[in-house]
């Protein structure tokens, strides 16, 4: 790394992240403060149905302050597998679970202020989950909609969908499935 760690205070720990400030030196011998969010990370899941419709979910949420619609998703358990994870997510926020998972892609979510690294896989294979979907208090008003690929990805192109993650998720989809056409 580029810049020495001069010291590190935790300012908060939290169910969801920590925050740090970092007391660092740069290359030029000069002094600096980064503030960190500490995140364990995420799974994304960009289930397709059989006939070609993708399952997004729309949840409030709070810090936005509105209803998203948006891939199903969720943060990492501590030592657990990401594909583990976008499976388990899968289940408990649509009540479908994937008879395979193919990665797409892991990218940053925000590496000017955080160290969140979200792992998007394609779900394949859907079938429904004895029992339907096993949502945590915070996600009971969450609802399910199946909307075709090609529609799902030129609403996020319009801006309807203005998740991160969706965005991502839907176009690498779109293409990984356009690249297997003959």
């Amino acid at each position: 790394m580029e810049l020495k760690l001069l010291s590190r205070e935790v300012l908060y720990s939290g169910r969801v992240f920590d925050l740090l400030v970092d007391r660092v030196e740069y290359p030029s011998g000069k002094a600096g403060v980064r503030e960190v969010a500490r995140h364990p990370g995420g799974a994304v899941t960009v289930p397709l149905l059989d006939d070609g419709r993708v399952l997004l979910v729309s949840q409030l949420r709070y810090p936005v302050g509105k209803r998203v619609t948006e891939l199903p998703a969720g943060k990492l358990g501590p030592g657990e597998d990401p594909m583990a994870a976008a499976g388990r997510e899968l289940a408990e926020e649509t009540g479908y679970s994937a008879g395979s998972l193919e990665h797409l892609a892991t990218v940053f979510t925000t590496p000017g202020f955080c160290d969140e690294e979200l792992h998007i896989y394609l779900a394949r294979g859907l079938s429904l989950v004895p029992g339907g979907p096993r949502r945590e208090e915070g996600e009971l008003n969450m609802t399910v909609d199946a909307v075709p690929l090609a529609v799902a990805v030129e609403r996020a192109v319009r801006g309807e969908y203005p998740d991160a993650k969706t965005i991502i998720g839907l176009l690498l989809a779109e293409k990984r499935l356009k690249e297997r056409e003959p």
